[in-house]
């Protein structure tokens, strides 16, 4: 089943191709939550729910009738962003082989690449679904002023400590909020070396930015796939959605969702 109506739309083969690099192109350039997080998937546009285990807690009951403790299961969730293309556009792309200005299809993918991470980071309370920064249970730690001293340094380490502490090993991300990134340019006295740099030594280089966290808020995980995951069903695509107006709207689609096994796995700093 085509469910992105593309062989019955009136767009070429050559024109899919090009909107597919550009959506594709401009997601790798905003998305921040896949760069440091194991994907689970692509599983397929058909699969609407996965099980989350809590893996602290995952057990099987004992008796006649066994049940699954530690686990349930949720819906992914589907994100989507339209953009039109207008006809004339089109028209006399075809016609004098000028290329098609895909700007419309570059900013729809820049809204839902921020959709999918303010998901993974900020969940959605109103329809049940945990983020990094909300979800409840996870280890939560009062910022210091990065603007003084080695309070960065000091802050982060206290949050390794607590990892190492409840045993989770493997590999350490820190993101943080652009704010905290200008802040962290500050070369430390006597070191040569700037507070970033100085983290970056600390998760071996694994630091990532983004504006979805707000404004003085850094989030530290263990992004081991036994301890959270991004489950992927159908990946970012574009399908054909309908004529309006004689110009062409299209469709970006995708369902994804966060799963985190292990609460320990995540420290926010707020």
């Amino acid at each position: 089943m085509d469910f992105l109506s593309r062989e019955g739309s009136p767009v070429s083969a050559e024109l899919w191709s090009k909107i597919d690099d550009q959506v594709v192109s401009m997601a790798k350039k905003v998305l921040v939550g896949r760069r440091f997080l194991h994907i689970y998937g692509p599983l397929g546009a058909g699969v609407q729910s996965i099980n989350i285990d809590d893996t602290t807690e995952l057990a099987e009951t004992e008796g006649d009738l066994v049940q699954i403790k530690g686990r349930k299961f949720q819906q992914i969730p589907l994100l989507n962003q339209d953009f039109s293309l207008l006809w004339r556009d089109l028209e006399l792309s075809e016609k004098t082989g000028m290329p098609v200005d895909l700007s419309p299809a570059l900013q729809a993918s820049s809204l839902i690449s921020k959709k999918e991470d303010e998901l993974i980071f900020k969940g959605n309370k109103e329809a049940g679904y945990e983020g990094l920064l909300t979800a409840e249970g996870i280890t939560r730690l009062k910022i210091s002023d990065w603007e003084e001293g080695e309070n960065p340094v000091k802050d982060v380490a206290t949050g390794l400590s607590h990892l190492f502490n409840e045993g989770l090993v493997g590999r350490k991300a820190l993101i943080i909020s652009t704010d905290l990134l200008i802040k962290l340019q500050r070369i430390q006295p006597g070191t040569g070396l700037t507070e970033y740099e100085r983290l970056s030594k600390l998760v071996d280089g694994n630091i990532y930015y983004t504006k979805v966290l707000g404004s003085n808020k850094a989030v530290l995980v263990c992004a081991e796939p036994q301890y959270m995951d991004l489950v992927i069903g159908q990946d970012m695509a574009t399908a054909y959605l309908e004529t309006k107006d004689l110009n062409h709207v299209f469709r970006i689609v995708e369902t994804i969702l966060l799963r985190i096994k292990n609460k320990n796995a995540v420290v926010v700093f707020e």
